[in-house]
């Protein structure tokens, strides 16, 4: 049941992604931090998710991050 999840939950992260949106966030957080970025995406993908939120929260406090995220979540 969890992979399914997991499964549905990548699904939706390369569907957002794709948005315009999801590139103009995406090239925010490169620009802003890329080192942060590439280390949080790898420790998602090993597993490490309470890690990479911690990293991505911090890179997501920028106020266009926040306008973006808002965008993709349909607010």
């Amino acid at each position: 049941m969890q992979e399914k999840t997991n499964q549905n939950l990548i699904q939706e992260a390369i569907r957002l992604a794709g948005t315009p949106a999801g590139q103009q966030l995406l090239a925010l957080l490169k620009n802003n931090g890329g080192d942060e970025l590439n280390q949080a995406m790898n420790l998602a993908a090993s597993g490490n998710c309470e890690q990479a939120k911690q990293i991505l929260s911090g890179l997501l406090s920028d106020p266009q991050a926040k306008m973006l995220l808002e965008q993709l979540g349909g607010k």
